[in-house]
């Protein structure tokens, strides 16, 4: 007999599968804050190997950032979705040593296709906001019972 999750718990779980999985995200240091249907918050401390030779954390570390709590977020309702677009605007530089926190949420969500916010925070300091469109493929993160809807 199959026991239905709540939606957060199932956010949970399914996160906890991607999590296995993702070898970038773990390797340089992400965790995962918060997980909910359509809503991730992860966190990454600026490392000495992440910043430019501006001694800035380098734009592609804070995209990663936002990409992966994108990631999480659109994954979060057992259906694998990936990035079809994204885009950011920096705004301020993150600096070695920051705890950078990311924050998605789900804009849109329609058919095969996704939109998502995320903002990129150092304590009260925006330092970017980012902008991913997402795309369903096939597959789930957990089992689905026969008869259960994807």
């Amino acid at each position: 007999m199959n026991v239905a999750l709540s939606p957060d718990d199932l956010a949970r779980a399914c996160a906890d599968a991607m999590w296995k999985e993702d070898d970038a995200s773990s390797g340089l240091g992400m965790k995962i804050v918060e997980i909910k249907p359509g809503q991730a918050t992860m966190s990454m401390t600026v490392q000495p190997h992440m910043v430019n030779g501006q001694r800035i954390a380098h734009g592609g570390f804070i995209f990663l950032l936002a990409d992966s709590t994108f990631a999480f977020a659109c994954n979060s309702r057992n259906e694998r979705a990936v990035a079809a677009q994204c885009d950011i605007t920096f705004i301020r530089p993150g600096k070695l040593g920051d705890v950078l926190v990311a924050t998605a949420r789900e804009i849109s969500r329609s058919g095969r296709s996704g939109i998502y916010d995320v903002r990129v925070t150092s304590g009260e300091v925006v330092i970017a906001e980012f902008r991913g469109h997402s795309r369903t493929i096939a597959g789930t993160w957990l089992p689905v019972a026969d008869g259960e809807a994807k």
